[in-house]
């Protein structure tokens, strides 16, 4: 996994930026053009050169904004399947993804496994 150049180099490229070019300056602390670039668009954007949060889960607030909805069509129906979730889901105007919803449930702590079946009525006979 990728890990962030420091704070402080960050900064000593956006300093000698001021007295030269990005590429000169990328060059001079051996960094690539486009990092000392998008560092300086950083600094002017948000002022400061301190790196966002790397990997995480980026998307699942867009699912977890319809949870009621969601939490609604398991209460009315415990035994859904996945796919009639993602119709009525549809139906709402929200496309989600198998594995999304799958995602949500696991999140939620809820399980989607059917309960087993019941043993026959009749047992075979022993001899």
């Amino acid at each position: 996994m990728s890990k962030a150049l420091s704070v402080d180099l960050r900064g000593r490229v956006v300093a000698a930026v001021a007295g030269s070019s990005c590429r000169a300056a990328a060059a001079s602390f051996g960094v690539s053009p486009s990092s000392a670039i998008r560092w300086c668009a950083l600094v002017r954007q948000v002022g400061s050169v301190a790196p966002g949060p790397l990997g995480g889960d980026r998307r699942s607030g867009r699912i977890e904004a319809h949870a009621g909805l969601i939490l609604d069509l398991v209460d009315k129906q415990p035994d859904i399947t996945l796919k009639e979730i993602q119709g009525a889901l549809a139906e709402a105007s929200v496309p989600v993804g198998i594995g999304s919803l799958w995602r949500f449930f696991q999140r939620h702590g809820i399980t989607r496994k059917k309960s087993r079946r019941m043993r026959p009525s009749r047992t075979a006979p022993t001899s």
